[in-house]
This record gives structure tokens, sequence and C-alpha cells, in this order.
């Protein structure tokens, strides 16, 4: 079956993509700094520095992901802080990403790269800054 009709589409998803990736990464930073929506289980509190700084760059970037500033620079940082926290948490404990529990941070980091390759797209601010307009 050729689902190339659904090609139309492309900025539009592309932008919601982007717009929940940067929703959804945004929230680990508020769960690590807030406790909202919860807390999250086995968190140490105070935050150790290295945790603090992880949850201040979520907040941050998710933030200027999801409204599109800065998208290319901001996802690039993002994949690096993904890359970084998957081998400091999660390989260590095993090869696979299924055993280590590390799939969340390899597919954030593989999001954000796209993103940083392609840019925020339509209906971002960098869209609206440089007149960015939907291909058809």
């Amino acid at each position: 079956m050729d689902f190339t009709w659904l090609s139309r589409w492309q900025p539009q998803t592309h932008a919601l993509l982007r717009i929940f990736t940067g929703l959804l990464f945004l929230e680990h930073g508020t769960a690590k700094l807030f406790g909202f929506p919860v807390f999250p289980d086995g968190m140490p509190h105070p935050l150790p520095t290295l945790i603090l700084a992880s949850a201040i760059i979520e907040l941050v970037l998710g933030f200027l992901v999801a409204i599109g500033l800065f998208t290319r620079l901001a996802a690039f940082i993002a994949a690096g802080e993904m890359a970084v926290a998957y081998f400091m948490s999660h390989f260590p404990k095993s090869f696979w990403p299924i055993v280590n529990m590390g799939e969340a941070a390899i597919l954030y980091c593989f999001i954000f790269l796209f993103l940083a390759a392609a840019g925020a797209g339509i209906w971002s601010v960098d869209g609206a800054r440089t007149g960015s307009r939907p291909i058809r």
C-alpha cells in the first residue's frame, strides 16, 4: 500500500513531533525541580549538582524546543545531554537498552538530533522569525 499521500502532512507532523518532544522533555525538568507532576522515585533530595544541572537543561531546552525558539542549538545540546545520560546512567547496567531502561534516552537523543538537523519547521518562533511556510 502506498502512503505517499501522507507526505502532504509532513510539515504538521514535524511540528507535532517537535512540540510534544519538547513538552515531554520539559516535564522531566519540572518533575526533578518542582515535583510536578510527581517527584521521580528514588531521586535524592536535595538534588545533587549533576542532576540539578540536567533538570535545568531539561526545563529550559524543553521549553525552547516546544515553542521552536533557537531549536537547532537547543536540540543539539539536548541530544548531547541524552547521550551523556545514557552512557552515565543506563549503559553501565547492561549493553541492551531494554535491560538497562535506556530506550527513552536513546529516542530523545535521536529525535533531538533530527530536530537539530531539520530545524523547527512550522508553528514555531524560529519559523515566524524567518518566514517559514509549509511545503505544499
